[in-house]
């Protein structure tokens, strides 16, 4: 991943993981995708740490 910047939109995240905006959405509403931010306009934005954190979690859980 790279770390340019320090927000992510939805569909930067899913091409980074090479994954779809359903799945996305799937992972959300079980609880398993990194946390997301909801902006004044609906938008959500993921924090680039905390898909960081969320991704070493993963390499843990396995």
């Amino acid at each position: 991943m790279s770390t340019n910047r320090k927000w992510l939109t939805v569909e930067e995240f899913c091409q980074e993981m090479g994954i779809s905006r359903s799945t996305f959405n799937d992972w959300r509403a079980k609880g398993r995708a990194p946390r997301a931010r909801k902006l004044p306009n609906g938008k959500l934005r993921l924090d680039r740490s905390d898909v960081t954190t969320w991704y070493d979690s993963l390499s843990e859980a396995a």
